[in-house]
């Protein structure tokens, strides 16, 4: 019987940071996936675009008035260009198909699946949910630049308090709002965080540069990070 798929939501920022690649952690980092999936485990790895997708959307709205679909499409072509640089760095692992329609489920051989963006409205947090409905994953592990949710800007304010634990209904209403905007830097899309919390997901959010608290929370041991739940 094969192993239940694990849903990851990589943040662009996780595999081309502000200040370039780094290839000493993508070596590590896919060494980690490998060693985790040669265990007999499936994952489904959801990239975003990160600091490629920022560069172009901040470029195209100086040159041109775009809505918010239009950002939302330069957005999506980044994150394909990402998961495509994610696939062939775990070629011998993954499926060499982008997943870019999350509703509808494909089978495959292969243990890893890596998935992009595919439609305006949401960024890849809404597609790591859609995928873990359609493949029956109960929990998603969120990959971010930061260690922790906070209940306010840690920048602007001295006085954040760390969560480690919130409920959908708290980190919605207290944290994150309920609106999208290309873009929009939350700690979990509003949009995925309405649809996670109808079909009663977990999201593990941890820092996605630190592979010893990745490493623990794939194997289900505890974890430096926010836990949103039901």
């Amino acid at each position: 019987m094969n192993a239940p798929w694990k849903i990851i939501s990589v943040g662009g920022s996780i595999v081309i940071p502000k200040t370039g690649f780094d290839v000493r952690f993508l070596k590590q980092f896919v060494r980690l996936i490998e060693n985790h999936i040669t265990r007999g485990n499936r994952l489904i790895l959801v990239v975003g675009g990160g600091w490629t997708c920022r560069q172009y959307q901040d470029a195209a709205k100086k040159v041109a008035l775009l809505g918010h679909d239009d950002l939302d499409w330069i957005g999506i072509a980044s994150t394909v260009l990402n998961a495509k640089f994610l696939q062939l760095l775990l070629k011998q692992y993954a499926d060499p198909r982008i997943i870019q329609k999350p509703k509808k489920k494909i089978i495959t051989s292969y243990p890893v699946f890596i998935g992009a963006g595919f439609e305006p409205g949401h960024s890849t947090d809404m597609d790591a949910v859609l995928l873990a409905k359609t493949y029956g994953a109960k929990e998603i592990i969120n990959l971010s630049n930061i260690d922790y949710v906070y209940d306010k800007d840690p920048k602007k304010y001295k006085n954040a308090k760390k969560i480690e634990h919130i409920d959908w209904k708290t980190f919605r209403e207290d944290i994150v709002g309920n609106e999208w905007r290309p873009g929009k830097n939350a700690p979990f899309d509003p949009i995925a965080s309405q649809a996670a919390e109808k079909i009663g997901l977990t999201v593990r959010i941890l820092r996605g540069t630190n592979l010893k608290q990745l490493k623990n929370v794939l194997g289900g041991e505890q974890f430096l990070g926010t836990e949103i739940h039901p």
